[in-house]
């Protein structure tokens, strides 16, 4: 899978989350206690923003309706066989890379 830069780490403080896109594809990359995480930007109950949405610890909150997904794994709050893909990270001299699948 091909690494993608996608951001500076510096534009992403700890707790929050920034919407990125690779192509057409978007992205949400988390910044949970100074580790940086990669989600498919497409909520799984209405394919709502999540790189538009909050972190609440290390919980994604989707905009839409809340629905809520641990950043490090994917896995929804509710249900965890239900899940978003997440994607592999890499940082090299303060970028982000992804792996895009």
């Amino acid at each position: 899978m091909p690494l993608v830069n996608v951001a500076s780490v510096a534009d992403l403080p700890r707790g929050e989350v920034m919407e990125v896109f690779v192509g057409q594809r978007p992205f949400a990359i988390c910044n949970f206690e100074g580790a940086i995480y990669a989600l498919d930007g497409a909520c799984i109950h209405h394919g709502g923003p999540l790189g538009q949405g909050h972190l609440n610890g290390a919980h994604l909150a989707c905009p839409y309706h809340l629905w809520e997904f641990d950043c490090r794994t994917g896995e929804y709050d509710r249900d965890p066989a239900r899940r978003v893909a997440t994607c592999p990270v890499r940082i090299e001299d303060g970028r982000i890379f992804i792996e895009v699948p």
